[in-house]
């Protein structure tokens, strides 16, 4: 069953809507500018802003044409299925990963081997991976100990600041 991008778009905005509205009703944090309605406004507004832009087809002209397998490549069509079925288990193995060894290397290592982990499996290059894998971590963290005022577990590495 295929669902159009406009329903799965103007769901995703209800969605998003329905976030919004939620965070938006948490209370004030006495004497801070931020508190735990920030998050869920921010996430809502984000679902809407994408599924707008999916429900109107912004995007549809970067997606390739799905192609029919020809029966000699049905092996490889096959063995390209398993990959991705396998791939299903790498988040919840690597939130298995952050819960089992943050603690003992700490939020930035964890971070590190989470985030290169994740691009390879989605297929980045491993020079994308790196990349993302050294950059994400410090700014996560800083967001996390700055803004949000959340302590992450320092490790082996704990972060400058």
């Amino acid at each position: 069953m295929h669902l159009s991008d406009r329903v799965t778009g103007l769901f995703l905005a209800v969605l998003g809507a329905l976030a919004f509205w939620g965070g938006s009703r948490l209370p004030a944090v006495p004497g801070q500018d931020v508190g735990p309605a920030v998050f869920p406004m921010v996430v809502g507004g984000g679902l809407v802003l994408c599924g707008v832009l999916i429900a109107i087809g912004i995007g549809r002209s970067f997606e390739e044409a799905e192609v029919e397998p020809v029966e000699a490549h049905e092996g490889l069509a096959r063995h390209l299925g398993d990959r991705r079925a396998l791939a299903a288990f790498v988040p919840p193995a690597l939130l298995l990963f952050y819960a089992l060894a943050s603690e003992t290397l700490g939020f930035l290592p964890t971070a590190f081997v989470m985030v290169l982990l994740a691009a390879l499996s989605l297929g980045a290059s491993l020079r994308l991976a790196v990349i993302m894998a050294v950059g994400a971590p410090p700014l996560v963290h800083l967001v996390f100990y700055k803004l949000l005022r959340v302590p992450l577990p320092a490790g082996l590495l704990p972060a400058p600041w």
